[in-house]
């Protein structure tokens, strides 16, 4: 006996929509054309898989039997295609991610989308330094990377920004911003500010080390550091301070470190940054997912 494949899909398609015009709608065909494969089937097979009023669709208790039996089957067709589809497209294997902190929120939420979407494709998150947020991009040891704008290297392309938040300053518990609602970005220039250790480039380490206030005072230098926990480290022996986005502050709660909004500078933006020229499907596909995402206001 011959069985069409559309015939099997017809079928399984009104086993989950129990609704004639919505399977049309899913198999982008006519009511009636779902109405001649499902008769073609039950023809072939010798029973009736559904029961069919102007009220209601349901499985007949042979089509339950039958739906039971060709689920998973069908499942397996459906799934060998898709893979076959990903893997002459490129979309499969490992992607190396880059973040610096925390890959938080939204991020993680983007990494577990991707995963969702290409299940024959890995995405491997990559811890990097505060101090060489670009390097392990450049040097070709990731594929991409979560980074905080701004990214001024011509060697990399950037993606959409998928996280936008506020800025809040981290200081000791100790400290006499630390009992503060808020802090005016001018006030910055009575704390000393952790250093963050090169090759991160400058424009960069403004970014959370700012050395002038937004009116040009000067902000004192403190110790220096090149990893998070060692700036939080020295944050909360009361040796120096640091901005952070809100979401880090979120994730990396303890108790000798107080996170402070600040008022009067602009919010903290991350993208996703690949090496120009090295671009695969693969890459392609977590950016394309990427410019999906919502951005918080």
């Amino acid at each position: 006996m011959s069985v069409e494949f559309r015939e099997l899909e017809c079928f399984v398609v009104l086993s989950e929509e129990l609704h004639f015009t919505r399977t049309a709608a899913r198999l982008y065909t006519s009511q009636a054309r779902v109405s001649q494969l499902l008769r073609q089937l039950e023809d072939r097979i010798g029973t009736r898989l559904f029961e069919r009023s102007s009220r209601r669709v349901r499985l007949t208790p042979q089509g339950e039997r039958f739906l039971a039996d060709l689920g998973p089957a069908y499942a397996a067709v459906i799934g060998a295609v898709d893979r076959a589809h990903a893997r002459a497209r490129g979309i499969e294997g490992v992607l190396r991610i880059g973040f610096v902190g925390t890959p938080y929120g939204v991020l993680l939420d983007l990494v577990g989308d991707f995963r969702t979407r290409h299940p024959q494709a890995r995405a491997e998150l990559v811890e990097m330094p505060l101090s060489d947020p670009f390097g392990p991009l450049l040097r070709g040891e990731i594929d991409a990377a979560f980074v905080t704008l701004p990214v001024a290297d011509p060697a990399l392309g950037i993606g959409p920004v998928v996280a936008a938040d506020p800025l809040v300053l981290g200081v000791s518990t100790r400290h006499p911003f630390a009992r503060r609602a808020q802090v005016d970005a001018e006030e910055l220039a009575e704390c000393a500010f952790v250093e963050i250790a090169g090759p991160a480039p400058a424009p960069w380490r403004e970014l959370q080390s700012p050395t002038v206030t937004p009116g040009g005072r000067p902000i004192p230098r403190g110790p220096g550091a090149g990893t998070l926990q060692e700036v939080l480290s020295l944050i909360a022996a009361d040796q120096g301070v640091m901005l952070f986005c809100d979401q880090f502050a979120g994730y990396n709660g303890r108790p000798d470190v107080a996170f402070v909004p600040v008022t009067g500078l602009p919010e903290s933006a991350v993208t996703v940054a690949w090496r120009n020229g090295h671009e695969t499907a693969l890459l392609r596909a977590f950016v394309d997912a990427s410019a999906g995402l919502v951005v918080p206001a």
